[in-house]
């Protein structure tokens, strides 16, 4: 079987998901799907934090507990299925990386529901947290990555050939598009972007 890595950009309540394989210079995309990962039916599990916001610590507690299992369970079977679709293909997904932001750790639970911006922050964490969990189930090794040092760590692993990839990778994500909305045939991790 082939290698094959898989970026995962997260965001509220749903990952974008995109699998490479190839040596520089003929990298291709394997899939890129939009992955969701909460349950609609549980209120508020789209933006947690915001839901749990005016509540006592312990109803708080409560409800980013039930909302993390499912979003964990539901990452889980995403890419358990995006894997085993990898592997029908012939490729073995090896490695993995999460588009992480540039935030600070968090504090507690109590001062991130005291400040707006904190909420945000801790509701990036908190999605990124079930893609992340989940690799480690998969026994896929992952790596975080913020956003601003992309740049510099494409540099450091590809060396003066890095653009170029970069150049490539991108034009191959503009001519695939968004991945969008879900369509009522499949469900949303079924939807090949590529």
């Amino acid at each position: 079987m082939k290698s094959a890595a898989i970026g995962v950009s997260v965001h509220s309540g749903w990952g974008a998901l995109v699998a490479i394989a190839g040596e520089p210079g003929s990298e291709e995309i394997l899939l890129r799907n939009r992955v969701v990962i909460i349950d609609s039916k549980i209120a508020g599990s789209t933006q947690p934090y915001h839901y749990v916001a005016e509540k006592e610590i312990s109803a708080a507690e409560k409800h980013l507990a039930r909302c993390a299992s499912q979003s964990g369970l539901l990452a889980f079977e995403a890419l358990t299925r995006v894997s085993a679709e990898l592997g029908k293909r012939g490729f073995l997904l090896k490695s993995a990386a999460i588009l992480l932001s540039s935030a600070r750790p968090l504090p507690g639970l109590k001062e991130i529901l005291a400040s707006h911006p904190l909420i945000h922050t801790a509701e990036g964490e908190f999605f990124r947290q079930a893609f992340r969990s989940t690799f480690e189930k998969l026994k896929i090794p992952a790596t975080g990555i913020r956003a601003r040092d992309l740049n510099d760590c494409a540099f450091k692993a590809l060396g003066k050939a890095a653009p170029a990839i970069q150049k490539r990778i991108d034009g191959m994500g503009r001519s695939l598009g968004h991945p969008g909305p879900k369509t009522k045939k499949q469900p949303l991790w079924q939807q090949r972007l590529s």
